[in-house]
């Protein structure tokens, strides 16, 4: 067996709420090893994003992923009406990057809905929100944060939000536990109970659709809709997957699969529309055939000798972000776009990002709608 590492203190604070209440789900497990207060890897500032971090993700690439979403939020802003008080939430904003590139953005391309919105980040942890107040001081006026999902008019966003919420590892009708010999963590197995696998998930599509007053949902991740669900969980540190949950507690990132298909019964089931499922590739290709100019943008103001030093180096910029983030063996492929509505306009247009997408509870396994 490999040796369990990681976080000394929240090892020992683990093993000692085990030694007082008995094996526990791994949903308690990965709440703890990702989101305890002051120990977990997300909670604490340990999690690490880009080239030289723990994993990628679409807002590595550069600020193309947040310009391109930018356009599909004004286009709900549109669809709503051009409505003042237009609330963009964000859920998982990590250190900020991506508010101020939607932010920026549409300050320089699309002032009258950069007036008309104000950025609302959910983040319940001191350190996330110190990193972002610092990466969005720019837009201190136009940002504000809560704890937890209120009501709100506009759209919810997150990216790589789902796959980080604890999950119970369930195969037939036997559920996994964690206990501990000695020094070392391992699992035994119950009598399943009627708990989901995923009911951290399911309870979040709740709580949205009661806080959801008029709008859109729109959550990237990666996952598939098949018929027979088997999720792994898998546990990444410094691009290197490892073999086990109990390896780097608290200095890895441990995720699972989204399963599409369950989220978007629950979400019907709470009274939300299925507006829209695609892969990534699709989702940004119908963004981008709508909004070419998105992808040449040069900065206001500029000279006609200075847009030409830009475009040559925003070309080379742009083809490289465009590659990593379309490629079917990049993220292209890997990633999945799921919309949600709720009290829009049957008869509103499809929004431009499922432009070239299936039906999408078709696309879900779901059925085709009556």
């Amino acid at each position: 067996m490999r040796t369990q590492t990681g976080n000394a203190a929240l090892i020992e604070f683990i093993r000692d709420e085990i030694r007082k209440r008995g094996p526990q789900s791994f949903a308690w497990f990965m709440e703890q090893v990702l989101y305890h207060p002051e120990q977990g890897y997300y909670s604490s500032g340990g999690c690490a994003i880009g080239r030289k971090g723990d994993y990628f993700t679409n807002v590595s690439v550069g600020p193309l992923f947040g310009q391109l979403m930018a356009a599909q939020l004004a286009e709900v802003w549109e669809q709503l009406g051009k409505i003042n008080d237009f609330v963009i939430v964000e859920q998982g904003a990590h250190d900020g990057q991506f508010a101020r590139d939607v932010l920026q953005s549409s300050q320089e391309h699309m002032p009258e809905f950069f007036e008309a919105s104000r950025y609302r980040i959910i983040e319940p942890f001191p350190i996330l929100r110190e990193w972002q107040s610092q990466t969005l001081e720019p837009f201190r006026d136009k940002v504000e944060w809560r704890s937890s999902i209120e009501p709100f008019t506009g759209i919810h966003f997150s990216n790589e939000l789902l796959d980080a919420m604890p999950v119970h590892l369930i195969s037939g009708d036997v559920e996994k536990l964690v206990d501990f010999q000695g020094d070392k963590f391992l699992f035994i197995h119950r009598p399943l109970s009627s708990t989901a696998f995923n009911q951290a998930t399911l309870d979040w599509v709740d709580t949205l659709a009661a806080n959801l007053q008029r709008g859109y949902v729109i959550t990237i991740d990666y996952g598939h809709s098949r018929n027979e669900f088997q999720g792994n969980v898998q546990v990444r540190a410094r691009h290197r997957h490892l073999d086990s949950p109990f390896e780097q507690i608290g200095h890895a990132d441990i995720t699972m699969q989204v399963d599409w298909r369950s989220i978007a019964r629950r979400a019907e089931a709470s009274g939300l529309a299925i507006a829209g499922f695609s892969d990534q590739h699709h989702f940004l290709t119908g963004l981008i055939s709508m909004w070419p100019d998105v992808v040449q943008a040069c900065p206001p103001n500029s000279t006609a000798l200075s847009r030409r030093v830009h475009n040559a180096d925003a070309d080379h910029k742009t083809k490289r972000a465009l590659q990593t983030l379309l490629h079917p063996e990049m993220l292209g492929r890997a990633f999945q776009v799921l919309a949600l509505a709720k009290n829009v306009d049957s008869g509103a247009p499809q929004l431009a990002g499922f432009k070239f997408a299936r039906e999408p509870r078709a696309a879900l396994g779901l059925g085709n709608p009556n």
